[in-house]
């Protein structure tokens, strides 16, 4: 391939992880070439499980549609550690968050709306029945937009918080018509292997975020974390800090993402959204969000 350091047969070779200095350029040939800004939504329609190893082959034959985005939560990081995903469910709705990792430049909208558009196409294949829901992106619309808003069954929103699938939880418990347990206890066996070999199996941030709220569904603080985990409070802030991070940042996310959930719910009231959340009083909860996302809940509220 001209000008970039890969052929298109070492681009072929399963497993093969490029950096961004050549995913960034590839796409903007790409879209030259095709002449198709929209590029993203076109990939995203051509998406398949089986382009993504062993843990698309977990995913394909999981019991569930909640399995397989379990399977795809936990190993994203054998695909690529620029991107990760998260699965929240609350209040009759599941979240399906990108978190981004890194900086995509020009082809960020390529590669996010690629990945959206793909989960939600690779959902109804799998289910074998269309996937209602909405998509959220936290880019501004893009121009092209119109042309392609008919490719995807349901409402998309820009400049949001996160970039995530939003759908009713009931979707989550969809039989997969590949299921097949021995064969699901295999590929996973394989995408642990893989993870450790990659060096994420002893990260304490997915232990951390998995042990936020307890048994009573009250999220716990960094010493409430810590004891779940069986490690000291200080123990938990050094293992932090070495995957540059800290307990707040990980609190604040989880709130903010957990708030604009149920913001989306419009039978529920900013008071009590507030206390759900373990707020004092609405003020507080209200000057949390306005640092969060620049705008107050109601005026977010609004917006989406």
């Amino acid at each position: 391939m001209q000008g970039l350091p890969h052929t298109v047969a070492s681009l072929s070779v399963p497993g093969a992880r490029l950096p961004l200095t050549t995913i960034v350029p590839l796409i903007a040939r790409a879209r030259s070439l095709t002449g198709e800004p929209a590029l993203g939504f076109y990939l995203g329609l051509k998406m398949r499980l089986s382009a993504h190893g062993f843990l698309g082959f977990a995913a394909m034959v999981a019991p569930t549609l909640r399995q397989a985005l379990g399977i795809a939560t936990r190993f994203t990081p054998t695909r690529t550690d620029a991107l990760s995903l998260s699965l929240d469910v609350h209040d009759g709705l599941a979240c399906l968050t990108i978190h981004e990792h890194a900086d995509f430049g020009t082809a960020r909208d390529v590669v996010i709306s690629a990945l959206l558009t793909g989960i939600w196409q690779i959902g109804a294949g799998l289910t074998g029945r269309p996937l209602t829901g909405s998509a959220e992106f936290a880019y501004p619309e893009p121009a092209y937009l119109k042309r392609v808003a008919h490719l995807v069954p349901g409402a998309l929103r820009f400049s949001q918080p996160e970039h995530r699938l939003i759908f009713d939880a009931k979707l989550l418990d969809l039989p997969l018509k590949m299921a097949d347990a021995p064969a699901e206890t295999l590929a996973r066996a394989q995408c642990e292997r893989e993870l450790e070999a990659l060096g994420f199996g002893t990260g304490i941030l997915p232990r951390v975020i998995a042990a936020l709220v307890g048994p009573d569904q009250a999220l716990r603080n960094q010493e409430g974390v810590a004891r779940a985990l069986g490690i000291s409070a200080r123990t938990l802030k050094r293992r932090l800090a070495e995957e540059q991070t800290t307990f707040s940042a990980i609190r604040d996310t989880w709130l903010r993402d957990r708030a604009t959930a149920l913001l989306l719910n419009h039978d529920l009231t900013v008071e009590s959204i507030a206390d759900r959340l373990g707020y004092s009083d609405a003020a507080n909860f209200t000057r949390a969000f306005v640092r969060w996302v620049g705008k107050t809940p109601s005026a977010w509220r609004r917006s989406a």
